[in-house]
């Protein structure tokens, strides 16, 4: 038989005088210094004003969607023998109907021939299209005719116009 193994009373007395190991409270994760607090709250201005900056550019082009959705609605009328002629129309109103919803009227409204084409190259930051440029000399001169270009270089310049034209502030 095994014999216990007994401390002596020194012992024992000092294992029951032992106490748990005090552990600090946790490190808390706020910000310590008001410092951190302002760098947060510059931070969060920032956020604030760039996300104004996009709403504000996105409601300044509502225009250019909305030219974008009636360019899609022309180029599906040029596929159609029966609405060609009319697209091809529409397609100088809806140049000209941009152009007044960027520019104010006085400006934009008494354009046409070469000075409309100059207005055009010069506020899209490189030359039109030789199609668009020729679709609108046809317009001026032919009235609603079929355009001689091939509608789909046409419609790429038409929309690459809307897309890029640039309005100064």
């Amino acid at each position: 038989m095994e014999q216990e193994a007994r401390p002596d009373p020194i012992t024992e007395a000092a294992l029951r005088s032992l106490k748990d190991i005090a552990v600090p409270p946790p490190v808390s994760w706020m910000p310590q210094t008001w410092g951190w607090l302002a760098l947060a709250l510059i931070l969060l201005a920032a956020i604030l004003l760039w996300a104004l900056v996009l709403y504000r550019r996105w409601r300044r082009n509502a225009y250019r969607r909305e030219a974008l959705r009636l360019l899609d609605e022309i180029a599906g009328d040029f596929r159609n023998q029966q609405t060609c002629d009319d697209a091809s129309a529409r397609l100088g109103e809806l140049l000209k109907r941009t152009a007044l919803a960027a520019w104010p009227r006085n400006t934009i409204a008494a354009l046409s021939g070469d000075d409309w084409i100059g207005f055009l190259s010069a506020n899209q930051g490189s030359e039109i299209g030789s199609s668009l440029k020729g679709y609108l000399d046809d317009l001026e001169y032919r009235g609603d005719a079929t355009p001689s270009a091939d509608a789909t270089d046409l419609l790429r310049d038409a929309r690459r116009w809307i897309e890029r034209h640039h309005v100064s502030a």
